[in-house]
C-alpha cells in the first residue's frame, strides 16, 4: 500500500488559511464561467454549488462540451471563475494572483492528465522530481530516493532513466500519477486519465486510484467511461453546465434532463449522525427525502410505546411523501442507523408539489408507491399492536 509513503493528510494549509473540516474539503459557490465568443457569451459553467469532502472518490461524467473540464480547470485553478467562489481546504483560490496560485497548486493538487503531459526531455525520474524541485519539498538529497519510492509503487521503476518516448501509454500514465503525487498532495485531479488507454491498461490505472482513496486521497476524475464511473464513490453528472443529482436520475428514471436541472437546483444537503431522528411521524410533514449515503430505519411505536422497526431505506431510496401528499403527519418515524451517518438530499414542501406538477409520469409513479408504502405500514402497525 501506499500509506507509509503518501501519508495520510488531508488538510490544506494554503496562505494561512484555516483547513476546511472533511465535509468541505472542496467547496465552489454560484460559481459561472462565461467564455467570450463572436455569437456573444457562452456559459460553460452556470451557478455551479458543489461540495466534496475529504477522501471521495468522485467521478465526473457527462457529454462532450457539458463543462466537465472546465469544473475540472476550476479546481485546479487553470481557469478562474467569471463569478462566484472556490474554496479548497478554506483557500480562497479565486482570489490568489498567478505566482501564488501556481505555487500553491504545487503543493495541494496532484493533476492527471489524458494525454500524459511528461517533458520528452527529461527522464522518467526527473519528470517525477521536477514537482518537488519546483515547490522546495523535502531535501534536495531525498527527491531522487522519493521519486524512486513512488515508481516503484506504481510500477515502472525499471524505467526511471528512460525518456518518456521509450515507454508505453500505460506506463507514461503510471508515471504521470507518480509525479502527480510527488509533492504529497491531498487532492487529485484527473481529466479523461484512462482515455488514451486500452482496458485492461485502465482497470489497472483505476485500481491505483482506490489504493490512494483508501490511503486517505480524494481524487476528482472526468471520464467518459460509464463503467468506471458506476465504480466510484459517488457521480457528479454535469448537463449545459449545471449539475444534475446523481440519484434523482435513478430514483426517478422518467425526469426530463430539464426536470433534472431543475430539481437538482432546489436540493438541499444534509448529514445525520448515527441514530438520529430525521423525520418523526407526529410531526406535519415538510421534506421529501432521498437516502444518497448510508441507511435509515422507518420505525413505528406500539399503544404500549414499544419500538419496532419494520423497515430499512437505503441509498437511491425516498421516504416523507406520504404526509406531504395528504398534506398531514407522516406515518413513520425515520431515523439514522445506529451503524453509520446517513447523507440525504430532499425537497421542500413547496418545491416538491411544483416538481410533480412539472412531471405527470413522476407523481403517478410517487403516488402509487406511497399508495403500496401505506397498505405496508397499516400492516405492521397492525402486526406490533399484538406485541
Amino acid at each position: 500500500m501506499l500509506k507509509y509513503l503518501l501519508g495520510n493528510t488531508v488538510k490544506i494549509g494554503g496562505n494561512g488559511h484555516r483547513a476546511c473540516p472533511p465535509e468541505n474539503l472542496i467547496k465552489l459557490n454560484a460559481v459561472v464561467k462565461a467564455y467570450k465568443t463572436d455569437a456573444g457569451d457562452f456559459l460553460a459553467l452556470k451557478g455551479v454549488n458543489l461540495t466534496i469532502g475529504s477522501g471521495e472518490f468522485v467521478g465526473v461524467i457527462g457529454k462532450s462540451g457539458s463543462g466537465k473540464s472546465t469544473l475540472i480547470n476550476m479546481i485546479a485553478g487553470i481557469d478562474r471563475p467569471t463569478r462566484g467562489e472556490i474554496f479548497i481546504g478554506g483557500t480562497p483560490i479565486h482570489k490568489l494572483g498567478e505566482g501564488k496560485m501556481a505555487k500553491w497548486r504545487g503543493r495541494n493538487l496532484g493533476i492527471v492528465f489524458q494525454f500524459f503531459q511528461l517533458l520528452p526531455m527529461l527522464t522518467v525520474v526527473e519528470n517525477v522530481m521536477l514537482p518537488m524541485d519546483f515547490c522546495n519539498f523535502m531535501a534536495a538529497g531525498e527527491r531522487r530516493r522519493r521519486a524512486m519510492s513512488l515508481l516503484d509503487q506504481v510500477g515502472v521503476a525499471p524505467q526511471a532513466n528512460k525518456l518518456p518516448n521509450m515507454l508505453s501509454g500505460g506506463e507514461q500514465q503510471r508515471v504521470a500519477i507518480a509525479r502527480a503525487l510527488a509533492n504529497d498532495p491531498p487532492i487529485i485531479l484527473a481529466d479523461e486519465p484512462t482515455g488514451n488507454l486500452d482496458s485492461k491498461t485502465a482497470e489497472m490505472v483505476f485500481r491505483l486510484f482506490e489504493v490512494l482513496v483508501d490511503d486517505g486521497k480524494t481524487i476528482v476524475m472526468v471520464t467518459h467511461d460509464h463503467d468506471l464511473a458506476e465504480r466510484v464513490k459517488r457521480t457528479i453528472i454535469i448537463a449545459d453546465g449545471e449539475i444534475i443529482e446523481e440519484h434523482l436520475t435513478k430514483t426517478f428514471p422518467s425526469l426530463t434532463q430539464a426536470d433534472l436541472i431543475w430539481t437538482t437546483s432546489k436540493l438541499t444537503r444534509e448529514r445525520f449522525a448515527p441514530g438520529t431522528i430525521i423525520v418523526h411521524q407526529d410531526e406535519p410533514a415538510k421534506r421529501l427525502y432521498i437516502v444518497t449515503r448510508g441507511m435509515a430505519e422507518a420505525i413505528v411505536k406500539t399503544p404500549r410505546g414499544r419500538e419496532f422497526v419494520i423497515g430499512e431505506i437505503g441509498q437511491g431510496q425516498y421516504f416523507g411523501e406520504t404526509g406531504l401528499l395528504k398534506e398531514g403527519a407522516g406515518d413513520v418515524t425515520v431515523r439514522a442507523s445506529a451503524d453509520g451517518e446517513v447523507e440525504v438530499v430532499s425537497l421542500d414542501r413547496e418545491s416538491f408539489k411544483e416538481f410533480l406538477d412539472r412531471s405527470e409520469e413522476t407523481r403517478k409513479e410517487i403516488e402509487k408507491g406511497a399508495g403500496e408504502r401505506l397498505m405496508q405500514i397499516a400492516i405492521s402497525q397492525k402486526d406490533v399492536c399484538h406485541v
